[in-house]
């Protein structure tokens, strides 16, 4: 195995993870790597063995007629040594045929001129085959390792593998691709007629079931229902003697196995001829007398009980347990009803036995010598043709080398106690009974628990139970344990008391049984623990102080942000005329939320006679924002007023948002000129959307110079764009509310705008109006601010 150094870490710096996983994978890798070197390794030897022991021949010989066997027909060395290890006789050979290869790795003539003449993509799958057959450790793992493998090829959906029982039955020794429940229900089957399986292993030869009305009129097919499969296949497995072993595959597709399918389950089949004869055997069982009376004994045993002893690999691990003897109800609770278990492997009689946690307990005890008692499970019995649900719980207690594993069922008594006890404890509750009469108490476990007393010092009297409670809780509490024994009112009283837990909130409610006089005599209650209630509500209390003094909070200043706002943006009932330009302005607050926008606009006549438009858009909400609006927008007046151009005012307007009280400040804003002699118009933006403008119908938005946003860094570029106004044309100037409407992308609101623009519309004061019902939803989430602007037609001049 191969190791990599890892650099250490420096101080205070995290591990590289991914480079420590990706070097635990590569030596993983490479263990598994190794295991099946020795693997393959020991099927080679194994092979080599066998031919030496047939042929007398040395080692080097063995493994020499192995490779040119393997070279002739076409196989890897490990396929040629399966193939040997499938052939060999279980009996001593005898006499060789003339011409018959020692062994009789080649018996069949036709089945390896088959496998000499499969195609090439056949030839490299059985050679996978061979290859992953040396991690396969169980008859379960081998029909596993063929699904994997056939399933992608041929469309195989299920792999079954039969044994041949000494009654001339079949025995289910391996299975992949079916459930349990169809495994029980298949695992023995009587030697009957009508059997595909035990018809292929009596004929030596390979049955296709590819046409389903057919095949369901000549055999009996497994399956619930049947025609879950619809074309199958049985292949006895190779041997020396009679076949004793057929391979299964079933299909949920209809048609038939191809001559390349047919050739590639025979060679499979070949292959786990070598891979089934090495499987070790289970021990004989020894019908003794010993044997006989501890059967004898478990029989009689009113309880479910089975004695198991462990198989173990040769690594020494438990693989399997053996059933040297059990009780009748044991094949009910292992899914096997009316089959004798004794004699038998655990994980024959139920697979999916493995992963579950009474296999971990049959381990532990072996591990510790301590006993495993498991949580109760429900099952289902059938009594008198009545289905009945009852609880077992599972033990296993050590016997020397073995196991003893019993159920024991559960009375209604116990299944009573077993859900009052759960009742307690998802309730957190507790039961306390007081005997009036007699001073005696008695509290459930749970009780003891709640108020943190040790159970050694027993319950506490009724009169002295206010003790319990914290000072403050003791007169409520008193009183009402007075009026129930003096009045026999029952009484609901929430109390605290102090525990090494903190303060711990509980609830006692009681109730007294009187005798025929009317007088108390005994009381019956219940402690509850309410501290998570509590905490949740009075969590709950002081949130909604919270909400309420932050809504305050806000809504007051909501109202200073919106009258700073109507102080710094008056708004005019009707167009103003500036530079012969007719400008109406819009400002709609949002009507979402609690919070003011940062949204203005700015339309004067500067003293060269030039008109100055704008709009902007302040990030975030509230007073900062309008402060910050304010700042911006006397601010660019200022600049471009005194004779800054439009683009070395955005420059100085972003500088001052960086030095800023609120350095993370951001906003837009479109500075334009409009020079009425040439009808010029000069614009340049800061990250926002371009205007648009109305020309002879047809609306479209004027190419945006380059900008950034303002605020966004501390080198930004601008750029000048520039246009010429036509007498009739009329331009728009905007914030992103007016554009902006999820879960809509601004794109498509730019689609609108311009659609709404061109639109056929009037031409006088509120012409604005229309625009605005048209674009707007109901509920804006954002403020709304626009800047119409018209340039007056050879008419109206």
């Amino acid at each position: 195995m191969t190791s990599e150094p890892v650099t250490p870490a420096q101080p205070g710096a995290a591990p590289d993870l991914v480079e420590l996983a990706k070097i635990v994978a590569r030596q993983r890798a490479e263990l598994d790597r190794l295991r099946d070197q020795a693997a393959t390794a020991a099927v080679v030897e194994r092979a080599k063995g066998a031919v030496m022991a047939l042929t007398g021949c040395p080692a080097d010989a063995a493994g020499e007629l192995l490779l040119q066997r393997a070279k002739a027909a076409r196989h890897t060395l490990l396929e040629e040594c399966w193939i040997t290890l499938g052939t060999l006789a279980p009996a001593p050979p005898a006499p060789a045929r003339a011409g018959a290869s020692p062994g009789g790795a080649h018996d069949s003539g036709e089945a390896a001129l088959e496998q000499s003449d499969a195609p090439d993509d056949v030839t490299a799958a059985l050679a996978r085959l061979g290859q992953a057959l040396v991690r396969v450790m169980t008859p379960h793992d081998l029909a596993r390792c063929l699904l994997e493998h056939l399933g992608p090829d041929m469309g195989v959906d299920a792999v079954l593998i039969y044994a041949r029982r000494p009654d001339g039955g079949l025995g289910l020794i391996g299975h992949a691709g079916i459930e349990d429940r169809l495994a029980a229900q298949w695992g023995q089957v009587p030697p009957l007629s009508g059997m595909a399986a035990l018809d292929a292993l009596r004929a030596g030869e390979p049955r296709w079931l590819e046409d389903f009305a057919a095949d369901e009129r000549q055999y009996l097919l497994i399956g619930d229902p049947p025609h879950r499969w619809r074309s199958r296949a049985w292949l006895p497995v190779a041997a020396a003697g009679p076949a004793e072993v057929c391979i299964g595959v079933l299909r949920g597709r209809a048609g038939v196995f191809t001559p390349r399918d047919r050739a590639h389950l025979r060679g499979a089949t070949r292959l786990c001829a070598g891979r089934l004869r090495t499987f070790d055997p289970p021990p004989e069982r020894d019908a003794d007398a010993a044997t006989d009376a501890v059967q004898a004994l478990f029989e009689a045993l009113p309880v479910a009980a089975m004695l198991l002893t462990p198989l173990r690999a040769a690594t020494g691990e438990t693989e399997d347990f053996r059933v040297e003897a059990a009780t009748a109800q044991v094949g009910d609770l292992l899914g096997r009803t009316g089959e004798e278990p004794a004699g038998r492997r655990l994980l024959e009689l139920r697979p999916a036995l493995a992963g579950e946690p009474l296999w971990q307990g049959c381990l532990r005890v072996l591990a510790t010598g301590e006993a495993y008692e498991g949580e109760p499970f429900a099952h289902e019995e059938v009594l008198a043709g009545v289905g009945e649900l009852s609880v077992y719980t599972a033990r296993v207690a050590p016997l020397g080398d073995a196991l003893v594993v019993s159920w024991i069922r559960h009375g209604s008594s116990d299944r009573q106690e077993q859900r009052l006890a759960d009742l307690q404890r998802l309730g957190n509750l507790g039961w306390a009974n007081w005997n009036l009469a007699t001073q005696e108490a008695s509290w459930s476990t749970q009780v003891f628990s709640l108020v943190g007393r040790d159970p050694a010092h027993g319950p506490v009297p009724l009169p002295d139970v206010p003790g319990l409670a914290l000072p403050e809780d003791t007169p409520a509490l008193t009183r009402a344990i007075g009026d129930l024994v003096h009045g026999g009112r029952p009484f609901d009283v929430p109390f605290r008391i102090r525990t090494s837990g903190g303060i711990r909130h509980l609830r006692l409610v009681a109730e007294a049984v009187a005798d025929r006089h009317g007088t108390p005599v005994e009381v019956h209650g219940f402690v509850q623990d309410m501290t998570a209630r509590r905490r949740a509500e009075l969590a709950l209390v002081e949130s909604e102080r919270a909400i309420l003094t932050q809504h305050d909070v806000l809504q007051a200043e909501r109202t200073l942000a919106s009258r700073l706002q109507h102080a710094l943006l008056p708004m005019s009932n009707r167009p103003v005329h500036l530079a012969g330009l007719r400008v109406e302005v819009a400002y709609l607050p949002a009507q979402s939320g609690v919070h003011v926008g940062g949204d203005w606009f700015s339309a004067i006549e500067l003293p060269d006679g030039d008109a100055l438009l704008v709009v902007g858009d302040v990030a975030g909400h509230g007073v900062d924002a309008v402060a910050t609006m304010a700042q911006l927008r006397f601010t660019a007046k200022g600049m471009v007023i005194t004779g800054s151009s439009l683009t070395g005012a955005l420059a100085r307007l972003n500088t001052l948002l960086l030095h800023s009280r609120d350095s993370h400040a951001t906003a837009t804003m479109v500075l334009a000129r409009y020079e009425p002699r040439r009808r010029r118009l000069v614009w340049a933006q800061a990250g926002h959307p371009p205007p648009l403008l109305l020309r002879d119908g047809e609306a479209r938005y004027l190419p945006r110079p380059h900008g950034m946003l303002l605020g966004a860094t501390a080198t930004p570029v601008y750029q000048e764009g520039e246009c010429r106004l036509d007498p009739g044309d009329r331009l728009i100037l905007y914030t992103d509310g007016l554009v902006e409407h999820p879960p809509d992308s601004i794109d498509r609101g730019l689609e609108q705008l311009a659609e709404a623009v061109a639109a056929p519309h009037g031409d006088g004061p509120a012409s604005l109006g229309p625009l605005l019902a048209r674009m707007l939803p109901d509920e804006r989430r954002d403020d709304v601010c626009v800047v119409d602007v018209r340039v007056p037609g050879v008419q109206d001049g």
